[in-house]
């Protein structure tokens, strides 16, 4: 069982209200499947003056905490689907709790080293990327297309990772294909429950296990996913269920000015995954 933290743990302090049945009944499975009913509250930019004014904001792990225990829960623990960036700040703040490391380290030296993704890195607070990279740029309204790509993360201990197209397809097919964890294991992160009705707009069919997405494929079967995005990066991605093949489709570009262009955006990288995994060559790198 996992009791979220809110005392300002890691840097910060702020004052916790108690904490309400729901929130002690909370599992670690819950947070890594998105039932836990935590209300995310993740600062974001809804225009160009909040970028130009918030993107160099630093948030401790127990501030994040408590904006998000200042709500009420979506939903009791397992009732109900919905995706929370708090929860992972919530598994980050336990895994150094167990281990005594900050969680970095350990996607380190459990996840990173291992597979050889030399090219994936911990960034820390730092607004920049390492060179070269793509510039991103993000759509706030009309006439409103702004160069967001110089910013903090907004949790910068576990959520300021940055990778290439070609480690997160590596990363893809070593979990798929069993080469990062036991067979039992990634058995588990199969278990898979139904998406909020909002969100199976978005992924017709999609069912969500413990960090994965499961989506069917226009040529039969499935495939894994965990897609994100943030700041004017949208990455989609797709792999198959033996690891054979997989592929990533990266933009640098969020048409998030409409809800409209939001799925139109994700119809097209999604059109492109099916594309790739359903052909009959190598997977796209």
């Amino acid at each position: 069982m996992a009791t979220v933290a809110r005392d300002g743990t890691g840097s910060g302090r702020s004052t916790p209200r108690s904490r309400t049945p729901c929130e002690r009944r909370i599992t670690v499975r819950q947070l890594l499947q998105h039932t836990s009913g935590i209300h995310d509250d993740v600062p974001g930019y809804t225009t160009p003056e909040e970028y130009y004014r918030q993107r160099h904001d630093v948030y401790s792990p127990g501030q994040l905490v408590a904006r998000a225990m200042a709500h009420t829960p979506d939903f009791p623990p397992g009732e109900g689907w919905g995706y929370s960036n708090t929860g992972y700040v919530v598994l980050g703040m336990i895994i150094e709790k167990v281990t005594g490391r900050p969680a970095h380290e350990e996607i380190e030296n459990r996840v990173l080293r291992p597979l050889g993704l030399d090219r994936t890195r911990w960034l820390g607070t730092s607004p920049t990327l390492p060179r070269p990279h793509a510039q991103a740029y993000q759509f706030f309204g009309p006439g409103s297309r702004v160069d967001v790509t110089d910013q903090t993360p907004v949790d910068h201990t576990i959520l300021s990772f940055v990778t290439t197209t070609r480690d997160e397809n590596e990363f893809l097919r070593a979990l798929l294909a069993g080469r990062l964890l036991p067979a039992r294991q990634l058995a588990q992160m199969k278990r898979t429950v139904p998406v909020s009705a909002e969100v199976e707009r978005l992924w017709p069919g999609g069912r969500y296990g413990l960090g994965l997405v499961e989506r069917p494929l226009g040529c039969g079967g499935s495939y894994w996913s965990h897609e994100g995005g943030d700041g004017g990066y949208i990455t989609l991605n797709g792999v198959t269920e033996d690891g054979s093949r997989s592929v990533v489709v990266s933009m640098s570009e969020a048409r998030g000015d409409t809800l409209e262009h939001i799925r139109e955006q994700e119809s097209a990288g999604s059109a492109l995954v099916d594309h790739a995994l359903c052909a009959g060559g190598r997977g796209t790198r």
